[in-house]
């Protein structure tokens, strides 16, 4: 199955959380925080949304880094992805 994002949307596929700190202290799966990069899956066409033409400022492959609470969360194939709108998007790390 492929995920083909609508209008702004773009699917994200987060990047794996660090299991150790900088100074080597091992992490429980619980104390880890969900991180907030990801690398960018599939992109929207953009067009007109709420009457302003939208463009779509990132691309497959792109690392981002999105808002913390944004996007919806979906499994496919037994792979999790996000859902997030373009402008939940902060930056792209290059």
């Amino acid at each position: 199955m492929k995920l083909v994002p609508l209008f702004d949307r773009v699917v994200l596929k987060q990047l794996v959380a660090e299991e150790t700190t900088k100074s080597g202290i091992v992490l429980p799966g619980q104390a880890k925080e969900k991180p907030q990069q990801a690398e960018v899956i599939a992109v929207g066409p953009g067009g007109m949304i709420d009457g302003k033409e939208v463009t779509m400022q990132v691309k497959v492959g792109d690392k981002v880094i999105y808002s913390k609470y944004s996007g919806t969360e979906v499994e496919v194939d037994e792979e999790k992805y996000v859902i997030v709108k373009q402008n939940d998007i902060l930056a792209v790390i290059e």
